[in-house]
């Protein structure tokens, strides 16, 4: 982990909701200045580099199989397609209703416990559907791999947050969805090119490699990372006051409620609409081809994968409210360019605008991974960690399950230019919400870096003055003076005082 003099003062907003305190603040602040991959890596503890060098390999079996689960069920196993859609919106429906309980065990008995049994069901969830033929089987296998999403995005951000603190924590985020895009791309790439509907087989042998894929995550916990419970220590209650915090005092805050509204917002425009909305609109309203979607979706992994470290770099001391307000007016700019294709369909013009929404879309992408779930934990108390995980992927869930049915109602009808009209709303409405957010967040969990103390510019300047008057000494003394291939200099760097050969 950073050293305790590098890392920015964490606030505890959840339990007392009290105002941000008056600090000054500076974007260059004395630091690690990371980013780059080899520094990065460095300041990474080894249960931190553990759990990143496995995201690749564990997302590449998701992706293998992410595209094509609709496809699946309808062209290979022959259910009918609304009985499709129905059974894939499993998924959502019960991860939402698992993440409050996922949140409160993973306060309880820590987020390795959790993460072990949502992988296991989500190992025999994939195994499952890989040789389901009737209704019952895929909702059972469907099910299972909806409880793994619920339990694992509040423990999954819970074990990085104890494991990774201060500026390191927001890249860490930042990293780990780049990591995820590139495993998710390479899947889909792989998958699309090996599986074949009218072979059977092929489905069958990607689902069980995304099973496989998934003993990865079970390996590391019970191996390496066995130690890592990922739970803290409850403070002392006392018996004659109120009940133990939970939900209900963590959303007292009103960061917190902010902060879940944005979110909720921001993936009902965002991911709720980037699955269903816009491949939607591009073939009901803009009239393009499957390939031009499969390229815009492959341009937005990579931009993502190019990106990501370099915007980290970018927005580094600055305001995480302020990168959320950049990355609205980005996301508005991506769905006015998707509208092109509603004023000239069939087009050049519609073409650019889809391909161009995938470029900048994911850039708006790479401001938003590494800044919410950072202000999401840097607010939390670390014994109710897991229940603002919780809170915070509920809201995401929300959003992308009510984005796709927005989207099918309003493009069943015909209303594509009012679908992005709307888009164009949710943007300008988070600018909003983000301004409220940002009077709420004390300025370290906004993404602010303290200036160096009093005392220790003080001490600077001494230094740099007697550095500055030494310099002077050694030109006035009497005797030769050292040439410059005589002077020597120290660990510190600066001059030596041995003295010269006679």
């Amino acid at each position: 982990m950073c050293s305790a003099t590098t890392r920015p003062v964490r606030a505890r907003q959840i339990s007392s909701g009290s105002a941000p305190s008056r600090k000054v603040f500076n974007r260059e602040a004395p630091g690690p200045r990371m980013i780059s991959l080899n520094s990065f890596w460095a300041a990474l503890p080894r249960e931190g580099r553990w759990l990143l060098s496995t995201v690749a390999i564990s997302t590449l079996g998701r992706g293998l199989v992410l595209p094509f689960t609709l496809i699946y069920l309808h062209e290979v196993r022959g259910f009918d397609l609304g009985l499709a859609g129905a059974l894939m919106a499993l998924i959502a429906a019960v991860a939402f209703v698992v993440t409050g309980p996922s949140g409160a065990l993973t306060d309880r008995y820590g987020a390795r416990v959790v993460m072990l049994g949502g992988q296991v069901c989500m190992v025999a969830g994939t195994a499952l559907l890989a040789f389901a033929t009737t209704p019952a089987a895929a909702a059972v296998a469907l099910t299972l791999i909806g409880v793994n999403f619920g339990a694992s995005w509040p423990a999954f951000n819970s074990l990085i947050a104890s494991v990774v603190e201060g500026e390191v924590r927001q890249q860490y985020f930042g990293v780990n969805f780049a990591l995820t895009n590139l495993g998710l791309g390479v899947g889909g790439i792989v998958g699309g090119l090996f599986a074949d509907v009218s072979r059977p087989e092929t489905f069958t042998a990607i689902y069980l490699a995304d099973a496989v894929a998934g003993l990865v995550p079970l390996a590391l916990f019970l191996g390496p990372l066995r130690h890592l419970h990922g739970r803290a220590p409850r403070p002392p209650r006392d018996l004659a006051g109120p009940a133990a915090p939970g939900y209900r005092t963590i959303l007292r805050s009103p960061a917190v409620r902010w902060l879940t509204v944005l979110t909720f917002v921001a993936t009902f425009i965002g991911y709720g609409q980037f699955e269903a909305g816009l491949p939607g609109f591009a073939r009901e309203t803009a009239g393009l081809s499957t390939g031009l979607i499969g390229a815009a979706f492959a341009l937005n992994t990579f931009v993502i994968v190019g990106l990501q470290f370099g915007v980290m770099r970018r927005i580094r001391g600055h305001r995480r409210t302020r990168v959320l307000i950049a990355m609205a007016g980005l996301w508005a700019v991506a769905w006015a360019l998707v509208g092109l294709g509603g004023i000239a369909p069939g087009g050049g013009v519609a073409a650019i605008g889809l391909l161009g929404f995938g470029l900048v879309f994911g850039l708006g992408e790479t401001l938003l991974q590494p800044t919410v779930p950072a202000i999401t934990n840097d607010l939390a108390e670390d014994h109710l960690r897991g229940r603002a995980n919780a809170i915070n992927a509920g809201a995401v869930q929300a959003g992308t399950v009510a984005g796709p049915i927005v989207a099918g109602l309003l493009l069943q009808h015909g209303q594509g230019t009012l679908l992005i009209a709307l888009m164009l709303v949710g943007c300008a409405v988070i600018v909003v919400l983000a301004r409220v957010l940002e009077r709420h967040l004390p300025e370290t969990v906004n993404g602010r870096l303290p200036a160096p103390a009093p005392a220790a510019q003080a001490q600077a300047r001494a230094q740099t003055a007697g550095r500055a008057n030494q310099s002077v000494r050694c030109d006035q003394s009497p005797g030769p003076r050292r040439s410059p291939e005589q002077t020597t200099m120290t660990t510190s760097g600066e001059p030596s005082t041995a003295s010269q050969p006679g």
